[in-house]
């Protein structure tokens, strides 16, 4: 049976008005399943309006309060852990374990705003001044919208209104076109946790939905996570719009691998982390520094016998490691990227495409490819490909293998494997990119604390969740405060000092 989604303003789904729909696909059968009905300008402007209608009341009502109705959601949330996995997987891909994974860790977000009412208190001084009292408050921003990626429908629109949310903002969210039932169906759930109706709306769309976003005057706020030039393009927009936006683009993720490294944990480790969701992940780790020819050539050889032994398949196989890329389109990009590699110079060790599963001949599937001997002057090396393709570099030194994601255009995050705490400190310390690993192949941080990149993978001064995403969804309030004895004073002409 076909499935049609439509939008869902103001507690309720809204039928989309625009006579534009996008194709939904099984990507582990390569078939169109349903359509996502593409919002009008309108639309977005009447799930503003729901959003503003539902703020006082929202941003008003006691932290506690907010919180409880989080609670709720996560609890609904964990009990319907296993429709919303299977949604997920069947529109995006992904095998059920890493949907599963893709959902907690946005409940984990979700958990950490439940602890708002502690997270909001200000700071207080008495006696700042003769019988004067100085204290700050945290006040909700408003209006927020989200503009969330099609590899993780659950992880990051819960990363984002979880913390507008809980902070006492209203919040559109435009999730991808490419698999959105997940989100229409935490929309629903948030409602029956007891949110107002307003208070959390999705508006499903394409570059219309998000312009309108951008440009809409009572937004204040918004989040991105998606490519680099759409992230740079929705900060200066809503730059110029005065509004406060985090907007996290795309990586290129180095595993330095020093002559020390416990190698079969490294090659253990940087398996499921290149390769895991089919690489569609900004924190894949996609690209290995090797230090030494020797590291480089134990590595390859360890790696190409593992890659045997890897199980690509439907997203419902338990068996399976990773299933299909999202869409036809994006499996022709990743192919390209290959046959790119080639074309340059690199070793194609071993080439995942053509690959083909016995059933399911239409479906996305690239299977695992690994590259040797790339070099930093490569474009298929500078550009991010977001498939299971894994890049092996060689470097002789420390300081050469620093070097390369130090320098390359992405920063979002690096890992470095090594028995030598005085090597990772020092590399800690220095490698010009936002989130480091130090035998963790995939640094993303837990919930609270945040989660940001560095130069392209980044852009606005904002990191996602964390007290990072509380301070972005909050503004400052500072109040100075006396109250008078009884004896009135004589004008002051100077500016006020506190003596």
């Amino acid at each position: 049976m076909s499935k049609s989604y439509q939008h869902f303003i103001n507690g309720q789904t809204v039928q989309g008005t625009s006579g534009r729909t996008s194709d939904i696909f099984n990507p582990s059968l390569g078939e169109v399943t349903g359509h996502v009905a593409l919002a009008t300008t309108g639309e977005l402007n009447n799930a503003v309006a729901a959003a503003k209608a539902a703020l006082p009341e929202w941003s008003a009502m006691n932290p506690q309060r907010r919180a409880r109705v989080l609670f709720n959601f996560k609890n609904l949330v964990e009990a319907h852990a296993d429709e919303l996995a299977h949604i997920l997987s069947e529109e995006h891909g992904k095998v059920l374990a890493d949907s599963l994974g893709d959902i907690q860790r946005g409940l984990d977000v979700i958990e950490f705003a439940c602890g708002v009412p502690h997270l909001l208190k200000g700071e207080y001084t008495p006696g700042a001044g003769p019988g004067i009292d100085v204290y700050s408050m945290r006040q909700p921003v408003g209006v927020a919208a989200g503009i969330t990626p099609f590899n993780f429908p659950a992880m990051i629109p819960m990363w984002m209104f979880g913390v507008a949310i809980a902070t006492g903002c209203t919040f559109i969210l435009k999730p991808s076109e490419k698999d959105p039932g997940v989100p229409m169906r935490l929309a629903e759930l948030m409602m029956e946790a007891g949110a107002p109706a307003g208070v959390l709306n999705v508006v499903n769309g394409d570059k219309e939905a998000v312009d309108a976003i951008i440009d809409h005057p009572d937004i204040r706020a918004v989040s991105f996570v998606g490519s680099s030039d759409i992230a740079h393009y929705v900060y200066q927009g809503c730059a110029k719009q005065g509004k406060r936006v985090q907007a996290m683009g795309g990586a290129k993720n180095h595993g330095i691998i020093l002559p020390d490294a416990d190698l079969q944990q490294a090659v253990q480790d940087i398996t499921g982390a290149a390769y895991g969701s089919a690489g569609e992940r900004c924190m894949a780790l996609s690209t290995v520094v090797a230090v030494g020819n020797e590291t480089g050539d134990r590595f390859v050889e360890a790696m190409t016998d593992e890659l045997a032994k890897l199980n690509v398949g439907i997203s419902t196989d338990s068996a399976a490691d990773y299933g299909p890329v999202v869409t036809a389109a994006h499996k022709q990009r990743i192919e390209d990227y290959i046959q790119m590699g080639v074309d340059e110079g690199a070793k194609l060790v071993v080439d995942g495409r053509n690959f083909s599963l016995q059933g399911y001949e239409k479906g996305f599937y690239v299977g695992p490819t690994l590259f040797d001997d790339v070099k930093p002057t490569m474009q298929s090396y500078k550009d991010e490909i977001f498939g299971p393709v894994l890049q092996v570099l060689r470097e002789e030194s420390f300081e050469g293998a620093l070097e390369l994601p130090s320098k390359h255009q992405y920063g979002n995050g690096v890992a470095i494997f090594t028995r030598s705490g005085g090597a990772a400190r020092e590399f800690a310390q220095r490698v010009n990119v936002g989130m480091v690993g130090i035998n963790v192949p995939i640094p993303v941080p837990v919930a609270y604390h945040s989660f940001g990149g560095w130069k392209r993978s980044a852009f606005g001064d904002a990191n996602q969740h964390g007290m990072e995403g509380v301070r972005f969804y909050t503004q400052t309030k500072t109040v100075t405060q006396r109250w008078p004895d009884g004896e009135t004073q004589g004008a002051a002409f100077n500016i006020p000092v506190m003596e």
